[in-house]
């Protein structure tokens, strides 16, 4: 019998029944380190005193009116994004698969109204841009598409790292956007080099494409920048954002250039959640806090002290690790035993990781965590190794 939750997940025998920063309480008792952080999601922790004040205080005021009206929190929201990015305007969405639809969307219109048929956008192997039509169609992995046939036309996967291809397919005339994330997440923790993404940013000028980048994961401070792009000094068209923005509450946006956003005028999208007021009340706290510098700052040293402590991990136990990957605190584990062990080997000691292709495990903890954290995160990780090959 099919269970009353459908059965998309494989889920951990884990059920969390209270959260408080970097730690989590299952329902016997057992508090767990949170190196998982809801897939990147809740970047400052869990029941955040700021977060929930935000939520609160927005509670008992107006949840949900419609974008048939103008809306407080999303505008705050939006003049903040606006202010810290390359940005003209936003849209709001409940999460970043909404947030692809739409930079398709957009990308799409943008070359309809200029009168080319140019609707073709480049993605690349590894890439994840969510579960919906045009998120799998942009990955194009057996693995998300298999037997959700016919699938959205109009996509054309490369080779990671193949600059020739990249090249020769930017000069095809039916190419309108390349899309991309600069560290891929679920790929297996792979970063984007700077001079590939300044790269990037020059064919796309040679050739009249929009650059589309897809922060999803790797935005709001993950990797010791507001967005992981303000590394190589580029600014895209049109990038996607989501997971971080909400702190752990639904809340995506799409952000765009003025000249990407034009063609997308009244009518043309829509959300009905999207921009809600509880959702905004909390993207608005979210940002004052991690877009300060010095917040900034701290992430970046915490990044090299877990980084370092990681490498000696690897040193410690190369038949279980072979390498750390990553930036700043979105890091992988590339792993010689299989990732699956390993984070079952982590649940034991009651820390908390996720998975990635090829053969990774994923540390992409709260943003606010402490050194306390991370040296209790790395001790529990290193006895999970040696129960591994013990």
């Amino acid at each position: 019998m099919i269970p009353t939750v459908l059965p998309t997940y494989t889920r951990a025998p884990l059920s969390f029944v209270a959260g408080d920063g970097s730690w989590l309480t299952e329902q016997d008792g057992r508090r767990f380190l949170d190196f998982g952080a809801g897939i990147a999601v809740n970047a400052l922790g869990h029941a955040h005193p700021d977060l929930v004040q935000a939520l609160t205080d927005q509670a008992g005021k107006l949840w949900h009116v419609s974008n048939l009206y103008q809306i407080e929190p999303q505008q705050r929201l939006a003049d903040l994004l606006v202010e810290a990015t390359f940005a003209d305007t936003a849209f709001f969405t409940n999460s970043g698969t909404e947030a692809c639809e739409l930079a398709v969307k957009m990308a799409r219109k943008y070359w309809h109204d200029r009168g080319a048929d140019r609707p073709t956008i480049l993605t690349f192997e590894g890439a994840f841009h969510g579960r919906s039509s045009a998120g799998i169609a942009a990955a194009g992995s057996e693995k998300m598409t298999k037997g959700f046939g016919p699938l959205l036309p109009g996509f054309r996967s490369l080779p990671w790292g193949d600059h020739d291809a990249l090249r020769a397919a930017a000069a095809q005339p039916d190419v309108g956007a390349i899309l991309i994330e600069p560290v891929q997440g679920e790929g297996g923790i792979r970063p984007l080099p700077d001079p590939c993404l300044q790269g990037l940013r020059e064919l796309c000028d040679a050739h009249g494409l929009l650059l589309i980048l897809d922060e999803v994961q790797c935005g709001m401070g993950r990797t010791g920048k507001l967005f992981a792009h303000d590394w190589a000094g580029v600014a895209p068209d049109i990038m996607m954002v989501a997971k971080g923005i909400g702190g752990g509450f639904p809340l995506g946006a799409v952000l765009a250039s003025e000249t990407a956003a034009q063609p997308m005028t009244a009518g043309t999208h829509g959300s009905t959640y999207g921009g809600n007021p509880l959702a905004c009340a909390v993207g608005c706290t979210v940002m004052e806090i991690v877009a300060d510098p010095a917040f900034l700052a701290e992430v970046r040293r915490k990044a090299a002290r877990l980084r370092q402590g990681l490498e000696g991990l690897v040193a410690g136990h190369p038949e279980v690790f072979e390498a750390v990957r990553g930036t700043g605190l979105m890091l992988g584990l590339k792993c010689k035993a299989a990732n699956t062990e390993v984070l079952q080997a982590g649940h034991a000691q009651q820390i908390l990781t996720v998975p990635a292709a090829d053969n990774v495990v994923r540390l992409v903890p709260p943003l606010n965590l402490t050194d306390d954290d991370m040296t209790e995160a790395l001790a529990r990780l290193d006895a999970a190794a040696t129960g591994l090959h013990a």
